[in-house]
């Protein structure tokens, strides 16, 4: 390849990876085409892309952009998959389809500058909750302690109700 095309294709990728805070490094050795080319359908639907790289290119352009701890993640035949609603949607959408092409791996991701390198913690990332889980978790609290202090100030109302009711029956049958 001469070296106006690798320019070209660094600055291609640069421009790709721009802007990017969370990305994954997958691993694909030993898949043929007709398998990468479905695994490429399945993660298009989520707007996940998958963009296969030359090493030393794509460390080139991860470190034009001030990168680097991400440059140094890629190592062997691998792709970059970066979009989706989060890094850890894409994480879960890729150890799923491992599952079923077990050729394909997760080496690494990288969320917000921190990174995860590894099988066990790119599996304990995907346990994370998404920021829609998040936002249902803390929603879900809020409402609980409103549920609870609502309880608590009917509990002793509808109580006393209860007293006055039974005093108002026991008067009936009384009178």
């Amino acid at each position: 390849m001469s070296k106006p095309v690798k320019e070209m294709i660094r600055r291609e990728l640069a421009r790709r990876f721009d802007g990017l805070t969370s990305l994954a490094i997958v691993g694909f050795t030993g898949l043929d085409a007709i398998r990468t080319n479905q695994i490429r359908g399945r993660l298009r639907e989520k707007q996940i892309r998958l963009t296969v790289v030359k090493n030393s290119l794509a460390r080139r352009a991860l470190r034009e952009l001030g990168m680097d701890s991400t440059a140094e993640l890629i190592e062997g035949p691998c792709a970059v998959a970066c979009g989706g609603d989060s890094v850890v949607g894409l994480v879960r959408e890729l150890i799923e389809i491992g599952r079923d092409a077990p050729h394909l791996t997760v080496k690494a991701a990288l969320l917000e500058g921190e990174v995860f390198k590894g099988e066990e913690q790119v599996k304990a990332l995907s346990m994370y909750p998404t920021r829609e889980e998040a936002v249902a978790q803390v929603i879900g609290c809020a409402v609980s302690a409103a549920r609870s202090l609502a309880a608590c100030l009917i509990g002793p109302g509808a109580q006393v109700a209860a007293l006055v009711k039974a005093v108002e029956e026991k008067g009936q049958k009384a009178a």
